[in-house]
This record gives C-alpha cells, structure tokens and sequence, in this order.
C-alpha cells in the first residue's frame, strides 16, 4: 500500500508541474497533441470499490446485479495507467489497479427480519485485489468523423470499454483478532473426495471488465475522466461462500491439524449469534447458480505526450 501511495504522489506531482507549464495554452485544437496518428497517455486514477458476493446485499432475500449493492462495503482502490490512441477513436489501454473488497451480513441488522437467515448466517471477508488489464476503449463521437487537421475535437467524449484482465486475491475473516486466510481451510469442502463437484479455487484468476465512462478535454495535453468498470469472474469464490454445508468431522479428516479448529469455528458462525442453532449438511450456505463480481468508479487523470 505505502509503494501504491507513492506512485500515486508522484503522478500528482508530474499533473502538477505539467499543468504550471501548459496552463497558458489558449489553443484547445493543438496540433503536437491532437494531429497525430498515435497519441500517447499516462495517468493515475482513485475511487472506490465495491463487490457483488453471496454476503451482505440488502433486505429481502437478494436481488440481481446492481439492486443488492450495498454502498457501506465500499473502499478505496487507485491505479495507474498507460494508453494509445489511434485517431480520436480508439484507445489501447494497459492498466494496474489495487483495491480492497469486502462484504458482511452483519451489514444487514436493521432488516434481518427480511433476509430469511441471511444475517443470521454471518459469514464475511475481506480481500485485497491486485489487477493488471488490457483494454479497449471506443469513443462513438469520433467513428463517423473524418481524421485530419479540421477534424472537431469534442471536450467531453462518452466512450465504452472492455477488455481481459488477471487479478490476484486472498479472503480473509477475523477470529479472536486474528485474520485467518478462507482458502486453506475449504470451508465447502473444496478438495474433499465426499464432494468430488467441488474443486479448490484459486487465488490469481483471469476477468473480463467491461465499462464506460466521459472523457474531459482540461487543456490540450491534460485529459480527466470519470469511469465504472464491472469485473465478470469465473468464481463464485471471492468471498469464499458458494454452496451448502458440510459434515464437520470431514475437517479432521482432510485438514492440517494446526488449521481444523479455524476451520470448524469459520465454516459455520450462526452460534455466533443464536447458541442453539442446529445447522445441518446440506443446509444453504451461498448460490452457486451466480458467479461473484466486483467494481469501482474512479475518476481519472490523463497527461498525454
């Protein structure tokens, strides 16, 4: 995190200087940077993330994608990025994002008479992500116009996004004040011979973020933008809930004896919460039938050279 800082201040420091030494330029349509072929961009970016799990969400029993957000889980994610820029129209982008993500069904109090044991299960996590993408942007307002010296340069560009990224993550929860790593612990059985369909997720794993945003022109050479960008995963693992209970003795027999007892106090925390709780194999734990997934909303800045 403090090297992540320090990238990011010294790209306020480059946005800085470069804005002293070309704030005077009363010439939006500039020819060293908008008559090229190829123009080139680096940047940071900062704004917040959020997931969408099996944990936490909003009342009632969950709703799909965007309704079951809930905005308390947010945290801070920024980024640093280079692109290239074919025309106006097209942009090729390389991009490097840290973040956090988390979700909890504690989240859920105030309604738990609704949710029909989603907050008495009370499960949650919390993971750090390290992402690197590539990218595609389109920028529509520029398709149909012709390149050249007259071609109109608009200051605010709408443009959609997408593209393949690999991603690095770790769920972790709490235990007597400790954070515990979900993975090792198969919570679900992952790896047991007794659930031959469920199989160990791994920790780095390829996405797809499709987006969009509006791109600003500041001054010819200083671009900011405002951004969303959705991650489609291939888990439904982030948050180490997908499917149903386990036996518990299955720990004993396939685990490390020095990580059983985290895994039999976390697979099942609902005697957190009501002592005389009988929870059952088979019981519902989480919904395979929906991958997990995160996102951010950031705003950007661009220098271009």
């Amino acid at each position: 995190m403090q090297n992540a800082l320090t990238l990011l201040c010294a790209w306020a420091f480059t946005l800085l200087t470069t804005l002293h030494t070309n704030g005077q330029r009363p010439d939006f349509s500039d020819d060293v940077y908008y008559n090229s072929t190829f123009t080139f961009e680096t940047g940071f970016s900062f704004g917040g993330m959020n997931c969408l799990t099996d944990l936490g969400g909003k009342k009632g029993i969950g709703k799909s994608f965007i309704g079951d957000v809930n905005f308390k889980n947010t945290e801070l994610c920024g980024s640093i990025f280079f692109a290239e820029h074919y025309k106006n129209v097209v942009s090729f982008r390389t991009e490097f994002t840290w973040g956090v993500v988390k979700a909890s069904d504690n989240v859920l109090s105030s309604v738990k008479e609704t949710t029909l044991g989603r907050y008495e299960r009370n499960l949650n996590f919390y993971s750090t992500v390290f992402e690197i993408m590539a990218a595609v942007e389109i920028h529509p307002l520029y398709i149909s116009q012709k390149y050249g010296p007259n071609q109109k340069l608009h200051r605010f560009s709408p443009y959609l996004m997408g593209g393949l990224g690999f991603f690095v993550y770790n769920p972790r929860t709490q235990l007597n004040g400790a954070w515990i790593n979900l993975q090792p612990l198969r919570t679900e059985g992952q790896g047991f011979t007794e659930y031959p369909d469920r199989k160990p997720y791994k920790l780095k794993q390829f996405n797809f973020p499709i987006g969009g945003g509006v791109r600003f022109k500041l001054i010819p050479n200083i671009n900011i933008s405002a951004e969303c960008v959705y991650r489609i995963l291939n888990t439904d693992y982030l948050d180490d809930v997908s499917t149903n209970y386990v036996e518990r003795k299955l720990f004993r027999k396939y685990l490390d004896p020095t990580i059983v007892g985290n895994a039999e106090a976390l697979y099942d925390r609902q005697r957190e919460i009501n002592p005389n709780h009988v929870t059952n194999v088979g019981d519902i734990r989480g919904n395979p039938k929906k991958n997990d997934s995160y996102f951010s909303l950031s705003f950007k800045v661009g220098i271009l050279f």
